[in-house]
């Protein structure tokens, strides 16, 4: 790791995945309670002479390697760790002070420390005694995806078929009128979908997980699913309790339709343009909002899903196998899946567009809806909170480019005023990088770049070039 790469870790200071550890001339039981929190939740990297603020005081240079050997000899102590741990502790130098880094990957397996089993939340250590939390962490240790569960024993009667043939028609419609599914038996259709299969790992042949949430019966989700609940709570005058609820535990079709009718009844649905065409704002950030949390959810965990509505903001929470715990957004996002079948279903009937699109969408219509960036969180539980602003006005923020058609002659293009900054910049300054595009009209980094996506998306501006030697133009609108 680089210097520079280095300050910047000391400076942003511990988080999730970083830890600093004082240290003498010898480790500290405190190291060992959060390699053991990192074995468990997502890995990090341990620095070894570095305070909690995040200046560098060093370890003394003569007693690094024995500190190394006992730390070694530590976690690899069935008695104090279990299941024993394999790392490689790395001595660097660093602004002329001796410093230990300790890279420790996540583990398939859930450890202890001295029995105890500790967890990573925010910058902490924490103990874990509730059996809830420590089957949570299993959950999310498999390395097998929950619905391809089988269950021998589900029959065709204990499924939904009567919503196959609204399902053919909503692919079909959803691919200009052809698709397989269209004309496919209904046994053919549902193991070319993947809800019918063999599990290879036991020989068992049957229905899985998968089939039964998106096509089971009430009585038999809930008893291959006790826990499965969405909770839609409107809380805005009431804040104790609530103003409206709906408490919805059926399939995750027409679940997908009580929740949207839901969120129609209960969101200032506000006027937007999008080309010439009218989209309803609030109706695709509750589609996208809600599709997430059925098809993205962990259903064998014991958490009930909401969706929640109050006067500043809605969120949805649904338990989760995290990945990378920190806050996702369209920059660091890396499409991943939970249900992957179940995603496929959707994408298949038109409920659910391709993989990453959801958080470009709440990105995109988020801002148009409220002026602010939702938050979309990753962790043991998904968190996505949208901010609600009924007052706010996407056309008063609003205004007009003059941009030259092909022909030579100006015309003029809707567009937000960071759009319309970014694009006379950008007109003056071809050369400008993002960074210093922000700088010049005064916004932040990411919102010139979900901005100048935006532009490059529906033609306005292009990068003609290489990421580092290219330039900007400003295309001009082409006429008949």
């Amino acid at each position: 790791m680089t210097t520079e790469k280095m300050k910047t870790v000391f400076t942003v200071g511990e988080t999730v995945t970083v830890e600093f550890k004082r240290c003498g001339n010898k480790i500290e039981s405190d190291v060992y309670q959060t390699v053991c929190s990192f074995l468990n939740r997502f890995g990090g990297d341990i620095y070894l002479g570095v305070e909690d603020s995040g200046a560098v005081v060093g370890v003394p240079a003569r007693a690094a390697p024995d500190m190394i050997k006992n730390f070694i000899s530590v976690i690899s102590n069935p008695d104090v760790f279990s299941p024993t741990a394999s790392l490689s502790p790395m001595i660097f130098e660093y602004e002329g002070k001796t410093l230990i880094h300790i890279r420790v990957p996540p583990s398939s397996e859930v450890h202890t420390h001295r029995r105890i089993v500790y967890d990573r939340i925010n910058d902490s250590d924490v103990k874990v005694t509730a059996t809830s939390q420590i089957a949570a962490m299993y959950i999310r240790k498999r390395s097998i995806y929950t619905e391809k569960k089988v269950f021998p024993y589900v029959r065709d009667s204990d499924l939904r078929l009567d919503l196959l043939p609204r399902i053919r028609i909503m692919a079909a419609n959803r691919h200009n009128g052809i698709h397989p599914w269209k004309d496919m038996p209904d046994t053919e259709l549902l193991k070319s979908a993947g809800l019918y299969g063999e599990d290879k790992s036991t020989g068992e042949c049957g229905y899985n997980l998968a089939a039964v949430m998106l096509l089971g019966r009430d009585d038999i989700i809930l008893n291959v699913a006790p826990a499965y609940r969405t909770d839609a709570i409107v809380r805005k005058v009431n804040r104790d309790r609530y103003d409206d609820r709906l408490i919805v535990q059926t399939n995750l079709i027409e679940s997908y339709e009580r929740l949207m009718g839901f969120a129609e009844k209960h969101l200032l649905d506000k006027f937007y343009l999008e080309g010439d065409a009218r989209i309803s704002l609030s109706g695709a950030i509750a589609r996208e909002m809600l599709v997430n949390t059925l098809m993205h959810r962990e259903f064998t965990a014991p958490y009930f899903a909401k969706f929640v509505i109050e006067k500043d903001r809605m969120y949805t929470e649904n338990a989760n196998r995290a990945v990378t715990g920190e806050p996702v957004t369209p920059d660091n996002f890396e499409p991943n899946p939970k249900n992957p079948i179940i995603a496929a279903f959707f994408r298949n009937i038109g409920l659910a567009d391709e993989l990453g699109s959801g958080v470009r969408n709440l990105y995109k219509y988020g801002r148009r809806y409220s002026g602010r960036d939702p938050e979309l969180i990753d962790g043991d539980v998904f968190r996505i909170i949208v901010p609600l602003d009924d007052s706010y006005s996407f056309d008063a923020e609003t205004d007009k480019v003059q941009r030259t058609t092909s022909k030579g002659k100006n015309c003029t293009l809707n567009c937000t005023l960071s759009e319309k900054a970014i694009i006379e910049y950008i007109a003056e300054n071809p050369m400008a990088t993002q960074s210093v595009i922000a700088t010049a009209i005064g916004k932040s980094l990411r919102s010139v770049k979900m901005d100048m996506a935006h532009l490059q998306e529906t033609g306005v501006i292009a990068r003609i070039g290489s990421r580092r030697a290219g330039h900007w133009i400003v295309k001009p609108v082409h006429t008949d």
